[in-house]
């Protein structure tokens, strides 16, 4: 999530300049997905590192609920790679294309080794019971 975060700041701030020597619609669609998912990739940190300080004084419940909330604004911040898309296939047709068919498999394929993990976790959890 930090390099999301980082490519994210970085596309913005040469895309963006590039946008006001150059304006092109395609580009400012991907800026505006870009700037849309940004504060979500802050608070997922913000959780994140409140959850790693504090998760052990807090109750289950409120410790789900942060989770929960934590996994949204990951997935929300994966969609700032549709924006880097567009950016990618203002530049290549081909180039954008792929990046963004590569991207969405390795969404899911993330999203279900982690589904996976958490399966493995769970069930070794249980043995130890």
């Amino acid at each position: 999530m930090a390099a999301l975060l980082g490519t994210n700041t970085a596309v913005m701030l040469f895309q963006g300049i590039e946008q006001e020597n150059n304006p092109k619609i395609i580009r400012e669609l991907g800026l505006a997905i870009i700037a849309a998912t940004l504060p979500f990739q802050g608070i997922y940190f913000l959780i994140y590192t409140f959850l790693l300080e504090n998760g052990h004084k807090l109750s289950s419940e409120m410790n789900t609920r942060l989770e929960k909330a934590s996994g949204l604004c990951q997935l929300v911040a994966y969609l700032s790679l549709i924006g880097v898309g567009l950016m990618w296939y203002n530049i290549s047709n081909y180039v954008g294309i792929f990046f963004i068919v590569s991207t969405v498999l390795a969404i899911v394929f993330i999203r279900i080794a982690m589904k996976s993990t958490d399966t493995v976790i769970s069930k070794s959890e249980a043995k130890d019971l």
